[in-house]
């Protein structure tokens, strides 16, 4: 689970990492990490007796968010400001399908400001535009 939480931010380097709000997902589908991360903690450490499925994915909430975090700081040409903000969107996913994972946990580890900021950016950029 370290090695998906701190490997999320390799996706800005894809294209098809952009998010379309039109069909709420990515075009590599990389939305269904969501439930494949959910599904894998609880398989992880509920089935095998660990039972604290619930420390364990706010540890990769808190992992995820901080690597994420980096992405700000980057002005590599491969690093794409749409991708970044989808992958942002990811996390915000991530915490929607998780049945142990609040909104709240989100917003302690990783600022609202910016998913509030790429959702808008997201959907300002797939609107359509009229002219009068």
């Amino acid at each position: 689970m370290v090695f998906i939480a701190v490997s999320l931010r390799t996706l800005v380097r894809n294209d098809a990492t952009i998010y379309n709000p039109l069909y709420e997902a990515h075009p590599n589908n990389c939305h269904c990490y969501a439930k494949a991360i959910n599904a894998m903690a609880g398989a992880l450490f509920q089935l095998h007796g660990k039972e604290d499925v619930e420390e364990r994915l706010q540890e990769f909430l808190a992992l995820a968010s901080s690597s994420l975090l980096t992405l700000t700081q980057e002005t590599d040409k491969q690093v794409s400001a749409k991708a970044k903000e989808s992958v942002y969107l990811l996390l915000d996913h991530i915490v929607k399908e998780s049945p142990f994972l609040t909104q709240d946990l989100l917003e302690s580890c990783f600022p609202y400001a910016l998913l509030r900021n790429s959702f808008h950016t997201v959907l300002k950029r797939e609107a359509p535009t009229s002219k009068h």
